[in-house]
């Protein structure tokens, strides 16, 4: 039963119930009588709070209606007695109309205030998002900075270290001709050699962040662009004993890029997650339907998911600084130059994870016209 005819209920049958009380108890118990009048406010009380000024009101004018009869032709005394009565009457409809109008003011205040809360809670989230897409912003300038004053120092880099490096490897690879293999010094060279190529390896990769590259946009399909990366790191998978998964992309997921810069940064997402997946595991990659983003643009969430054990918040919150890595033959650029390129997109790139629960990076880019 719903709570407004519960109550409407409970109001009649108190009412019939006092009234019956009047008309059935004698009248030489006139205390009896005193008191059952008294009981009338109660009814009345509680229709002006839980209806306002009109339920108090009415529910009063209805308890005038059943008593009345009482002292016309139940008590018909003197007039003092029943000018008592009737005053109890005119009591009943101004403890109604007051009460109820108390009460209404008190739900109406109550309500705005309600809405001022309401207001004042929507203009906290909308400052907190507000303060949210500043600090964000901010974070962009301080990258941007940051990878300005790394392409400044590209130039220089260039030609500091890549070409004594060529020196360097060339004059070992020649040294290394003169011992045999197994001699400590054709070892010691041929470390020396690795470590020339893995020092040119993190010239290349910070030349390629820090300076900016032109982009030749065009239509590229998802589908085919995320198949050629499980052709490209199929194998890989194969040999970690990994299970990658390519799940079905419609063929209408079209976006504006360009397809080589793409193939690099989600061979990186790729290559990443499986360098993080024990034996066993899988990598599955999957593309959601056209979504609207909070600028108001459709954009397709591509998502690359791991089983793998997850990453640290200490560490997720630095895994897009140039130069921070946790792998021993890291550079520190990949991610940073993946999201260089998603974001060069107009898209966006998130990692989600949790330690133990494997890891989620997330990007969106724009839906083609």
């Amino acid at each position: 039963m719903k709570p407004f005819v519960l109550r409407i209920a409970l109001l009649a049958l108190s009412i019939i119930g006092i009234s019956l009380l009047h008309y059935f108890t004698p009248l030489h118990l006139h205390y009896l009588h005193d008191i059952f009048q008294r009981f009338y406010y109660l009814p009345i009380i509680l229709a002006a709070l839980w209806f306002g000024f009109r339920g108090g009101l009415a529910c009063s004018l209805m308890v005038s209606i059943v008593y009345a009869p009482h002292i016309l032709f139940q008590w018909g005394g003197t007039l003092a007695l029943d000018m008592e009565k009737y005053l109890e009457i005119m009591l009943y409809n101004i403890v109604g109309g007051v009460t109820g109008l108390l009460a209404q003011r008190e739900r109406e205040r109550s309500i705005e205030l309600q809405k001022t809360a309401k207001g004042l809670e929507e203009s906290y989230h909308k400052l907190q998002a507000q303060s949210e897409r500043t600090i964000a912003i901010e974070e962009q300038l301080r990258r941007a900075e940051k990878l300005s004053t790394l392409g400044e120092m590209a130039a220089v880099l260039a030609h500091e270290i890549r070409n004594p490096l060529g020196s360097i490897r060339g004059t070992a690879e020649i040294l290394r001709d003169d011992y045999r293999p197994g001699d400590p010094k054709h070892e010691f060279i041929e470390i020396q050699i690795k470590e020339t190529e893995r020092l040119n390896r993190v010239v290349e990769e910070f030349l390629r962040m820090a300076r900016p590259q032109p982009a030749e946009m065009g239509r590229c399909s998802l589908r085919e662009e995320l198949e050629t990366i499980v052709t490209l790191t199929a194998n890989d998978a194969k040999v970690r004993e990994i299970e990658l998964v390519l799940e079905p992309v419609a063929d209408d997921a079209v976006i504006k890029g360009d397809g080589e810069k793409l193939r690099q940064a989600f061979l990186n997402i790729v290559i990443n997650a499986l360098q993080a997946t024990p034996a066993g595991g899988s990598v599955t990659i999957g593309v959601e339907s056209p979504l609207p983003s909070a600028e108001g643009e459709v954009v397709y969430e591509i998502r690359f998911r791991d089983s793998g054990p997850g990453i640290d918040k200490e560490i997720l919150a630095r895994i897009f600084e140039p130069f921070f890595t946790t792998k021993p033959d890291g550079t520190g650029l990949g991610l940073a130059i993946t999201k260089k390129i998603i974001e060069g997109h107009g898209g966006t790139l998130e990692v989600e994870s949790e330690d133990g629960k494997g890891t989620a990076v997330v990007t969106r880019l724009p839906k083609s016209e």
